[in-house]
């Protein structure tokens, strides 16, 4: 946990549950000040649930919610200093840009000249400054995702939470609002959660993550830590682009396990829970594997699979080089695209180190 001088936020033993569902499990996080934070996960994992909880919109079964030293647990959403941006941007069609965006003051009772002074710190740094007279169905749709930012930010909150608001943009306009929000949340210096179901996004904008399934944790990490370093095998297979070979542990040995997947047999790293006959998944991601001409491939000390390269996938930079394996498998390899001598129908190898995959007892 987080310097108590530090957290901006704290969720402690938090439950919701909605019948007999239960949305979040005793959910325990601290947030910390001036921190761009993600919970991950997928549809129905509770993520959104948890950030209702946060800006009192759900109140929990159990638990409390801190915000700036305050326990707000059961206080409206009005009184906890929190600026919310959604999915759909719902700005009021029959108000003008600058309307919308000044609404939360109107409702706080401020006066017209605090108001014109927030709308024109706020239209400045959002770059929408020249819009205000305008409605929301004259704007892009980046354009509308900014006055949405603007009016969640005009009342200067303590946090901001924003619930998938890229997730309605094109592919193009969302990587560039996926580096404006880091960008507007670096010079506010408040804290940011953010919710979605898009790793990329995650990735991308946060300094931590928490990915989450079936109202739990799986991991609070930083995010190069959770891409490189996966706590769980949900994590493992939900972020990033990993194989996953299922088999049986044959030995532990030291460090190492041994896995034999359909009659082949991997090294991998010993973690806690792997016995001798039992299960285990073993996820490597993509780009730690590499293609070769069968014999051309180096295998001092690295694991080996080989078989015919099926098919190619171009995606600029990289390709995806996809290879049918002997025992019938497919692997996935991402590497540079137009690799010499590698062509589809071509007998291949597939290299990589041990220690680039992660093991973990087979679930189920």
């Amino acid at each position: 946990m987080a310097n108590a001088g530090n957290v901006a936020v704290g969720i402690y033993d938090a439950t919701k549950r909605f019948g007999r569902t239960t949305a979040v499990h005793r959910a325990n996080l601290e947030i910390r000040q001036g921190e761009f934070f993600s919970l991950l996960g997928p549809s129905g994992s509770g993520k959104t649930t948890l950030l209702r909880i946060i800006a009192g919109l759900e109140d929990p079964d159990e638990g409390r919610v801190v915000i700036d030293g305050r326990e707000v647990t059961g206080l409206p959403p009005y009184v906890r200093k929190v600026g919310m941006v959604f999915q759909d941007f719902l700005l009021f069609p029959h108000m003008t840009v600058g309307e919308n965006i000044q609404f939360p003051l109107r409702m706080q009772g401020a006066s017209k000249a605090e108001r014109d002074e927030r709308l024109a710190w706020i239209a400045k740094l959002l770059h929408i400054d020249g819009f205000e007279e305008r409605y929301p169905h004259q704007l892009s749709g980046g354009q509308q995702q900014r006055v949405a930012l603007a009016r969640g930010l005009i009342s200067r909150p303590a946090l901001l939470l924003l619930d998938e608001p890229l997730a309605n943009l094109d592919r193009e306009l969302r990587k560039e609002m996926e580096v404006e929000v880091r960008r507007y949340q670096r010079e506010l210096g408040i804290p940011f959660i953010y919710v979605t179901h898009n790793q990329e996004e995650a990735l991308t904008m946060s300094d931590r993550i928490a990915v989450m399934r079936n109202g739990s944790f799986e991991q609070v990490a930083p995010k190069v830590e959770v891409y490189s370093d996966p706590a769980t095998a949900f994590v493992a297979s939900f972020v990033g682009h990993a194989n996953r070979m299922r088999g049986r542990v044959s030995a532990v040995e030291g460090g190492r396990a041994r896995l034999d997947w359909n009659g082949v047999q991997l090294a991998i790293p010993a973690v806690a829970g792997l016995a001798a006959g039992g299960a285990a998944d073993y996820f490597v991601k993509c780009e730690h594997l590499r293609v070769a001409a069968g014999s051309e491939a180096a295998t001092a000390g690295h694991n080996r699979l080989d078989g015919t390269l099926r098919d190619v996938i171009f995606k600029g930079q990289i390709a995806d080089y996809i290879v049918v394996l002997a025992n019938g498998a497919e692997i996935v390899v991402s590497e540079a695209a137009g690799l010499p001598r590698v062509k589809a129908g071509d007998a291949v190898a597939v290299t990589w180190a041990p220690e680039a995959g992660r093991g973990f007892a087979a679930e189920g």
